[in-house]
């Protein structure tokens, strides 16, 4: 108790020290940004790092935004997040699914700091917020593509850890490449990282020794890209636009657009406004966004494609529609019900596979 005190009243003295908001907003407000992996994969970190420069561009000297790359998830991160609430911080962004449990251990030893955390569900005290895309909307979207596409009915997918929102988009691009295809077959590597190049160059590389001719990857460099361009098939982007990496073979990508939250979040803070809530978005608010389509795609194609994208926006169409059924055959989802029909907790929570995957999931 007595070190946790001590912790809180050298914070309070640092933020007088460098800056810290004050309510009449006479001072710079600091934000600071945690990341995983480098801002030059190319993919996650490069976005969220994106949207960091949005920030200070929107705000100009009225904010300051510093970050932290290749903070390892645990205790490392801990540290990190520790040492920039220390710095002055009065808002913390920590932008991987393992910051969860140090972002809120952190928290509660600075009770004036707010801290968002993205992708994960604790909300432990109330300067702790949660954030995430609904990244599975995206993977609708490109599953119908790659059914379509594939001639060797085969598509690779590069899976990062079995947590639930990876779980979701193997789902629902399955889903949705079957419903267009129905001999279509999802061949999965976990590779137990989010950014290793080495090891999603080496995914991609067995997955195209099995014969796929789609790749799809939860993961954050451009490495699959760049073995996709080399191999001569076709691949989707994650995260952000991978066309350099691969402008043959790149479909598209999913693009991870958090400028406009990350802007609103902070206006909050100036504000005094900010309050503990939990935020998942997708395409309708533009958190979910797509790189442009490539003209390998046929224009029939490109247009189911481009109309799925709206219908889900408008709400006309949601990605898990029943009938579906989990991985034993037992009925998840009826003719007619959406996953939204039941809020948003069998989802967020999801660790099953549906029908058809052969695949079992690691633990």
């Amino acid at each position: 108790m007595k070190r946790r005190t001590l912790l809180a009243a050298s914070a309070a003295a640092l933020a007088l020290a460098t800056g810290g908001a004050f309510a009449d907003g006479h001072a710079k407000t600091k934000v600071g940004f945690i990341y995983v992996g480098s801002i030059g994969d190319g993919g996650w970190n490069y976005e969220h790092n994106e949207a960091r420069k949005k920030v200070q561009e929107h705000f100009g000297d009225k904010v300051e935004t510093f970050f932290q790359e290749r903070v390892p998830e645990g205790a490392d991160a801990e540290r990190a997040i520790t040492q920039m609430a220390l710095q002055g911080a009065d808002l913390i962004f920590t932008t991987s699914f393992g910051y969860m449990d140090p972002t809120n251990a952190v928290a509660a030893k600075f009770p004036d700091v707010k801290f968002e955390h993205a992708t994960g569900y604790k909300r432990e005290h109330p300067n702790v917020s949660t954030y995430s895309a609904r990244f599975y909307e995206g993977r609708a979207v490109i599953g119908h593509i790659a059914g379509k596409m594939t001639k060797t009915n085969k598509i690779g997918y590069i899976a990062s850890f079995p947590i639930p929102e990876v779980i979701r988009g193997i789902n629902s691009a399955y889903l949705h490449a079957k419903k267009v295809n129905p001999d279509v077959e999802f061949n999965i590597v976990w590779v137990f990282t989010w950014e290793d190049a080495a090891k999603e160059a080496d995914a991609a590389k067995a997955l195209i020794d099995q014969g796929v001719d789609v790749l799809m990857q939860h993961t954050d460099t451009t490495a699959p890209m760049l073995k996709a361009e080399e191999a001569g098939i076709m691949a989707f982007g994650q995260a952000s636009d991978m066309i350099s990496a691969g402008p043959t073979a790149q479909l598209t990508s999913i693009i991870d657009d958090w400028a406009p939250y990350y802007i609103a979040r902070t206006q909050a803070v100036i504000d005094g406004t900010w309050e503990s809530k939990d935020t998942w978005d997708g395409i309708e608010p533009g958190m979910v966004a797509f790189a442009d389509m490539s003209d390998r795609i046929p224009e029939d194609v490109r247009a189911e494609a481009t109309q799925m994208i709206e219908d889900i926006k408008t709400g006309a169409y949601k990605p898990f529609t029943g009938p579906i059924n989990k991985q034993d055959g037992s009925v998840w989802l009826k003719e007619g019900e959406t996953a939204a029909d039941f809020g948003d907790d069998g989802l967020a929570g999801m660790s099953f596979y549906v029908e058809g995957l052969t695949a079992e999931i690691p633990n």
